[in-house]
């Protein structure tokens, strides 16, 4: 029985946990607090525009688990297409591309948020983000690839960071006990907050204004504009084939109205022939990001 008392306190705790957030994103570009280092490097390191092959092996060199994810990347069947294996990492690098690399760093950072011992109180839904941030990217590479222009691997991108906002919840709600416990509180605000969090977080990180714009927007299923479809058309039709591919009968009445569909002529016939056609690249690419 819930109490009138038990009501009031957590009321109490949401309160105080709405105003932290509010007083964080009042200050502005915010910081995923507890994210990897390994992954903060490299983005420092992808900063430069004329940064080498030469430096990022160095940088990613340093972080054996990393080097192992690029390499079963860069020999996967979403990349190496042509069969050839490899097995050093500057040619991983070369040929799964700087975008990709950046992809792999922070799957690899969520991986390890996941085993933070302050994070343990949310290890399972932090697990369960991280898997379903890998299968977005392996769907949003394979729609942008087989079904418009955009470029596949920013596709993969903004799959992987679009729970960035959800991450920032989780990460702060551990200071905040019996936040996680009440799980309409707690998925009353991760709706209404994560959008804005995560367009601020991808921000301070200095993302593409494409990637931060799809990832801020990818829910948004009145989302219009003209011309050929583009990155956020990409990352919404990506997150709801991910959100109905349990119950793939229901996806084309999801799809009814939805002007990013009728921009791809995306239907249940189209979608189950893209299915069956990817499969194994989205198997592939979602097992290199998100195992």
């Amino acid at each position: 029985m819930i109490t009138a008392a038990a009501t009031a306190s957590n009321d109490s705790v949401e309160f105080a946990f709405v105003s932290a957030l509010a007083q964080e994103m009042s200050a502005g570009k915010i910081e995923l607090p507890g994210f990897p280092d390994i992954a903060i490097r490299v983005r420092r390191a992808l900063q430069d525009e004329e940064v080498s092959a030469a430096k990022l092996v160095r940088v990613i060199g340093a972080e054996p688990s990393l080097t192992a994810r690029l390499l079963q990347l860069a020999n996967s069947a979403a990349i190496n297409r042509g069969g050839t294996r490899i097995n050093d990492l500057r040619t991983a690098i070369t040929r799964v591309g700087f975008t990709l690399v950046r992809s792999s760093s922070i799957a690899l950072a969520m991986a390890q948020m996941e085993h933070s011992q302050p994070l343990q109180a949310v290890k399972e839904p932090l697990r369960a983000l991280w898997q379903r941030s890998a299968l977005l990217a392996a769907m949003a590479s394979v729609v942008a690839r087989r079904l418009t222009t955009v470029n596949a691997d920013a596709a993969a991108l903004a799959g992987m960071v679009h729970g960035m906002g959800k991450l920032y919840i989780l990460v702060r709600a551990v200071h905040f006990p019996g936040l996680t416990a009440d799980a309409a509180s707690f998925l009353r605000i991760e709706q209404l907050w994560h959008a804005n969090i995560a367009k601020a977080v991808l921000e301070s990180w200095e993302l593409a204004d494409e990637v931060v714009a799809a990832v801020h927007q990818h829910e948004d299923l009145e989302y219009a504009h003209e011309g050929e479809a583009d990155l956020t058309d990409v990352l919404l039709i990506a997150n709801l084939l991910v959100e109905f591919r349990q119950n793939p009968q229901s996806i084309e009445l999801n799809l009814q109205g939805v002007t990013a569909a009728t921009r791809m002529s995306l239907d249940t016939e189209s979608y189950k022939r893209l299915l069956a056609e990817s499969a194994e690249e989205i198997e592939a690419l979602r097992i290199a990001l998100g195992n």
